[in-house]
């Protein structure tokens, strides 16, 4: 199912949750909606849902304008972030809750529906416990029969909001693969909300990012990550340095250092520079430096270490060094930049 948002705008009294968002997202893909908090990406699903109506704008489902429709005509399947298990259901019965609650003329028989249960329950790989409770589920668990509970209505789209945010590391990290795993075995057009950029760029086709109610940038993880189109992506996605810079004739210039880098010939004056950690390189305290600097502390970020610098009372940057490097907190260090990308102010 292709969705089509046009033009969305939703306010609450005198605060806009969405400006103007326009989106489209094709079918069978898995998109996440990704930005920090107030951003308006939970309101975007919800509006997707029908759960909210749009101040303006639409949201066609598959061609079809479905802006007007309530929640119960557009066939969606919706997983909270809290699970909303029937606590006093037991695992069969909250995935078969959907079907037997549909109008007589429409509801399966207690045969096919016992099937589908069945069915969804090895599909989320918790054959055999469809007799327990709520309550005697792991997080995890608990979180596999919400979405079954979802797929059993069998829906043209199926809608997460912040589906792993209640789970510790290990179970999201795990759940992550599985429900990738799901996605492609099911062929859903899915649309996930998350604050955890991890979390898209591992999951997600591609990434919708939003920031106080626009849409900042959508493309896939890589496009995201290496390419990013603001200075909000630039620093919301992956760890970045904002340093400031000036460009003068066409030159960049850091604290008096011309550093060896070509900016675009319509940038000049007072800029910001922005730069990953693995594109400044430590090079001898005798060589050629385009940025001086101390460093502060120092961590061990998965197999690197990740030193801080400052390089003067304003500006700081961090740098990935091999784990076995001799690190002196308060000792000199000279860097050579290898990349950065320029954000007029």
């Amino acid at each position: 199912m292709e969705i089509k948002i046009s033009g969305v705008t939703r306010n609450y009294g005198a605060t806009p949750a969405l400006r103007g968002i326009d989106l489209d997202i094709r079918s069978g893909e898995l998109m996440a909606l990704l930005g920090p908090s107030g951003s308006g990406k939970t309101t975007l699903l919800r509006v997707i849902a029908g759960l909210e109506a749009a101040d303006r704008g639409n949201v066609l489902f598959g061609g079809q304008d479905a802006t007007s429709l309530p929640v119960q005509k557009r066939n969606v399947g919706f997983v909270f972030q809290h699970y909303a298990l029937f606590r006093h259901l037991s695992v069969f019965d909250n995935i078969a809750y959907g079907l037997r609650c549909r109008p007589r003329s429409l509801r399966p028989s207690a045969k096919d529906i016992r099937g589908r249960v069945l069915k969804l329950l090895e599909l989320v790989q918790l054959e055999g416990l469809e007799k327990r409770f709520p309550t005697q589920l792991s997080g995890g668990q608990r979180q596999r029969v919400a979405l079954a509970r979802a797929l059993a209505v069998e829906p043209d789209v199926l809608l997460l909001d912040e589906p792993f945010g209640a789970l510790d590391a290990k179970v999201r990290k795990d759940l992550r693969r599985w429900l990738r795993e799901i996605h492609e075995r099911t062929g859903q057009t899915t649309i996930f909300v998350t604050h955890d950029q991890d979390e898209a760029i591992e999951l997600a086709d591609r990434v919708a990012i939003l920031n106080k109610g626009l849409l900042e940038q959508v493309g896939t993880p890589d496009e995201v990550y290496d390419d990013p189109e603001t200075a909000f992506v630039m620093s919301f996605i992956g760890e970045t340095a904002k340093i400031k810079a000036e460009v003068h004739e066409g030159a960049v210039w850091v604290n008096g250092g011309k550093v060896p880098i070509s900016p675009p010939d319509t940038l000049t004056g007072d800029v910001e520079l922005y730069i990953r950690p693995w594109d400044l390189r430590p090079v001898g305290l005798d060589e050629p430096a385009h940025l001086e600097g101390i460093i502060r502390s120092s961590r061990r970020v998965g197999n690197v270490r990740r030193a801080q610098v400052s390089l003067d009372d304003n500006n700081a940057v961090e740098i990935d060094l091999p784990l076995w490097s001799t690190i002196e907190i308060g000792a000199p260090v000279n860097l050579a930049v290898t990349r950065a990308r320029f954000f007029e102010k």
